[in-house]
């Protein structure tokens, strides 16, 4: 509720707008008292629960008696799941107080402590308290005071007179990630004082209020034809004919804080002079809307003042977020280093935009229409025309999904055909040239129909029985496999715990996957009949998991003839080659068998862990192409003349034959996931398919390894929750203490057999560790030690890594603390980092939450402290992981180091890369 006396105060302006807040109980609560007893997630009933000491007090000759002489502390833990995305302006801790011993007020105080469990007992958490806010007050004894004293809502909020109080700037921090989870704890300021002995309710909250943080705008550039254009290399600018460009900018904020965020678009427009190879500002800043505000994703626009003709310009923009009636903003980063400045020249003898013509099944986006067309693969036919009075000599043009633009295409009106490789809306750019170079561009948008849907789709997600084909609602169409012996179903499906809808709805229950589970010796699934016709162009795929080292071949899946030339596709793991394999196979009229084989690139794969596969057959090109995680492996591989022939046999998920009546490579582990088309898909499609989305923003993530220590004691720590079954062994000074793994920083550490995951996909990973200050305070600059990782054969894989930067005196303590940053990426061989690193330093003495996504679709991995990102997604290669998953030490230049002082008490890791913060707040959470 506002102010009563903001809102009619008589300097208050109208319009006037009010910063938002945001209010959330506790996660969970404990009472503990000094007698033993403990009473979690207790409920304040009608009369509150008791802090304070609880003896007899004295007054006026009157002795009041409360019980034999304990203390009772309470304590409020808090998620920071509500403060994703939002800086926090002010943070106020509310709790009811029902009784007081006594009508004369006494000091309640607020401290910050370490985290509680249901196993917390006296005296609790007590290492390095930290006072946020003392009050002294009395409520709750009603008519027995003079006047009345009711139950009241007690509300701790630093106070401006008291230097000391720092509940807002440690909130600030719990909302930046700093720390995992906050632990408020009331207690008598005074504990052998039975006059401060009170009742309060189980209704503590944090109320806070808050401005959202500005995000990087999105497609900022100059307004081209119909959509935006920036060109970030300065050696070729983007060409306008107009000296006075429209600029864009489309203004965000970082997820969580889209909320009544009053957003404004910054513009900054630089001139280069040659002579000094020197920048500098061509262009007062424009701010946009010059008043009041926009919402989050807003498109914004300014135009440019009259530039110079002949003059090379850049121009960066940023989103301002306002609080505090327009009177304060934060800034966000702009495009100045990511993905780079917009560069344009003014340049009126230039050719103008040419004129771009699109033809059937494909039409141009218009203002009030976008109509899809076509499909991944169906050409799209452009004319490219000179702007009328001008003479082109050649044209260039790219589609928003390239990087670069096409080779020339000479002439003065010239057509070109295009091949979209997936669904969806696509911008073409095309620029034309003339005697004089390269002129301005113009641009038109047009949507690409989805592709054709699989002929076979099989998730296995059924109770039991068949695996119903859900490639099709109409039964009689189904082509549903039979699951024979030796195959069954369990909860290690590669979708994970599902907790979405395909529309991206909450489902009322999760749902844990289940998918299909062989034994390596009898066990299959298969149709009745054929899947495929495979004379034409198809595409077969799946999700495998080899359990372990197979002594024989194992086929994922396949399709075979079942006459005597057993002719037929099959992508399979070969223990001769020590790779996978698509091939397509059959035998001569003398029975000589035949093979024609893709192979992946990479040999001694790993075990144990989920790996998507792909093969394609081009009837066109009458070739076949393996792929492993979306990604294609060499070239396409030539088949035989005459091949391949009619495979009209059933289509098989776990098992293969070479010879008719003659299975053989049964499969040992899980598969899941298994699709079929007729259809060549193209390489984007192949991709789309390996990020298995649940919907829009949610993807498939499998928890496969998961240690929790809470409770924990002795030499190792089972992995109770994946169903994958590995354990940590401790070594070294490593223990486990009931709450995490405690690490000394010199030899300590917990391993297990890795990979955990096939690093040549996507994965997600996340930890909490708490850093021991003294210890790292010791190390020299620039040591690096790793929190959790995957080794490979020579070096660091992945894992997240703390780096000494330096060291500080704490002006409260006079000790000296180190500073140091966190990274989530690859220690190089010279000591230095890929990957990214995190903006702030780290926090010490308390839990961080870190996870990690790394998306091989898109070749790019992330960083989240809490549910903040920190620094944008950046471009990484994988290093495929060999040999131990590591907790408390990094392996670098062939050897074990990196030690790590500190306290870990949470690692999961999932196989898929979640694809939002949503995600990872519902799945991760704090």
């Amino acid at each position: 509720m506002p102010d009563t006396k903001l809102l009619t105060g008589a300097d208050t302006v109208y319009p006037l707008y009010i910063d938002p807040d945001v209010s959330w109980g506790e996660s969970e609560r404990t009472l503990l008292s000094s007698d033993g007893d403990k009473f979690y997630n207790f409920s304040g009933g009608d009369d509150g629960k008791g802090v304070g000491y609880c003896g007899t007090y004295v007054t006026g000759g009157l002795a009041y008696y409360c019980g034999s002489g304990y203390k009772n502390r309470m304590y409020f833990e808090f998620s920071a799941s509500k403060l994703a995305g939002k800086q926090v302006l002010d943070a106020t801790f509310r709790v009811t107080e029902r009784f007081s011993m006594s009508c004369e007020p006494t000091w309640v105080d607020l401290a910050r402590t370490g985290n509680i469990s249901s196993s917390t007992t006296w005296p609790g958490p007590t290492a390095n308290w930290d006072l946020m806010v003392d009050r002294n007050v009395s409520a709750g004894r009603g008519s027995a005071c003079d006047p009345s004293q009711p139950d009241k809502a007690i509300e701790f909020n630093d106070s401006p007179n008291e230097t000391n109080e720092n509940l807002t700037s440690t909130v600030k921090k719990f909302a930046a990630g700093d720390f995992s989870r906050l632990t408020l704890m009331l207690k008598a300021h005074d504990e052998s004082d039975p006059n401060g002995w009170k009742r309060f309710d189980d209704d503590a909250t944090l109320d806070v209020d808050f401005v959202g943080i500005p995000a990087k705008p999105t497609a900022i550039g100059l307004v081209t034809g119909t959509s935006t254009q920036c060109e970030t290399k300065q050696s070729d600018p983007l060409i306008v004919s107009d000296p006075t460009p429209q600029l864009s900018a489309t203004v965000q904020t970082a997820k969580g804080g889209e909320d009544d965020a009053l957003l404004r678009a910054a513009f900054d427009v630089d001139k280069y002079t040659a002579s000094s190879n020197s920048w500098s500002q061509a262009v007062a800043e424009m701010e946009r809307p010059t008043s009041g505000h926009a919402t989050d994703n807003t498109k914004l626009y300014a135009t440019t003042p009259t530039l110079t003709d002949g003059t090379l310009y850049r121009y960066r923009a940023w989103t301002r977020s306002y609080y505090n009636s327009y009177n304060s903003h934060l800034s966000s980063a702009s495009n100045a280093d990511v993905p780079g400045w917009c560069y344009f020249k003014v340049d009126s003898t230039r050719p103008k935009a040419p004129g771009i013509a699109l033809t059937d099944p494909y039409s141009q986006c218009t203002s009030n229409a976008c109509d899809p067309g076509g499909g991944p693969g169906v050409k799209a036919t452009f004319t490219f025309t000179p702007h009328s009075g001008d003479t082109n000599t050649a044209y260039q043009y790219k589609l928003s999904t390239a990087t670069s633009w096409s080779p020339e295409i000479l002439g003065s009106t010239v057509s070109k055909d295009v091949t979209p490789a997936a669904s969806g809306t696509y911008t073409i750019y095309v620029r034309a040239k003339d005697t004089l170079g390269w002129g301005a561009q113009n641009a038109i948008d047009f949507v690409v129909a989805e592709g054709p849907g699989p002929v076979g789709q099989w998730h296995f997600d059924e109770a039991s029985g068949a695996a119903i084909d859900t490639s099709t609602t109409v039964t009689a169409d189904q082509d549903n496999v039979t699951l024979s012996s030796g195959a069954s179903r369990d909860g290690r499906g590669r979708r994970g715990v599902i907790t979405k809808d395909s529309n991206g709805n909450d489902l009322t229950t999760p749902v844990t996957d289940t998918g299909l589970t062989l034994d390596g010796s009898a066990g299959y699934a298969a149709t009745s009949g054929a899947v495929l016709e495979t004379r034409a162009s198809y595409t077969v795929s799946a999700w495998a998991r080899v359990a372990s080292a197979p002594a024989h071949n194992y086929a994922v899946v396949s399709q075979v003839s079942s006459d005597s030339t057993a002719s037929g596709l099959s992508i399979y793991y070969s223990t001769s080659y020590k790779g996978w394999i698509f091939n397509w196979h059959w035998r001569d009229s003398a029975g000589t068998s035949h093979i024609v084989r893709s192979y992946a690139d990479q040999t001694s794969v790993p075990f144990g862990v989920w790996t998507h596969l792909a093969g394609v057959y081009d009837s066109d090109t009458h070739t076949i192409q393996l792929y492993v995680n979306g990604k294609a492996q060499g070239s396409p591989v030539a088949l035989d003349t005459g091949q391949p022939s009619a495979a009209n046999g059933s289509f098989l998920i776990g098992r293969t034959l070479y010879t008719a009546g003659s299975p053989t490579d049964y499969f040992g582990g899980q598969i899941d996931e298994v699709r079929a088309w007729q259809a060549k898909l193209t390489d984007d499609q192949i991709s789309t398919d390996a990020q298995l989305k649940n919907s829009n923003g949610y993807a498939g993530a499998e928890l496969v390894a998961s240690w929790n220590p809470a409770d924990a004691g002795g030499t190792t720590l089972a992995d109770s929750d994946s169903g994958y079954g590995r354990s940590l062994t401790l070594a070294g000074g490593a223990s486990l203490d009931g709450e995490g793994i405690v690490l000394n920083g010199t030899n300590a550490t917990a391993t297990t057999s890795g990979p955990l995951v096939d690093e040549t996909g996507s994965f997600t990973a996340t930890t909490a560790v708490q850093l021991d200050s003294d210890a790292l305070a010791a190390k020299s600059v620039g040591y690096t030690a790793q929190v959790i990782g995957q080794r490979s054969a020579d070096g660091s894989a992945w894992g997240f890594w703390y780096e000494l930067k330096g060291t500080e005196t704490d002006p409260e303590t006079d000790k000296t603390v180190p500073v140091g940053v966190w990274h989530f990426g690859r220690l190089n061989a010279d000591g230095t980092f890929t990957g990214v690193t995190s903006d702030e330093a780290a926090t010490l003495g308390s839990p961080v939450r870190m996870t990690g996504v790394y998306d091989a679709q898109s070749g790019t991995i992330s960083l989240y402290l809490g549910l903040n990102q920190n620094g944008d997604d950046t471009a990484y290669t994988a290093v495929v992981g060999s040999g131990d998953f590591a907790v408390g030490k990094g392996f670098a230049n062939s050897a074990w180091g990196h030690y790590l002082p500190g306290s870990i008490t949470d690692i999961r890791v999932w196989a898929g890369a979640m694809a939002s913060q949503d995600q990872i707040a519902n799945t991760v959470g704090d």
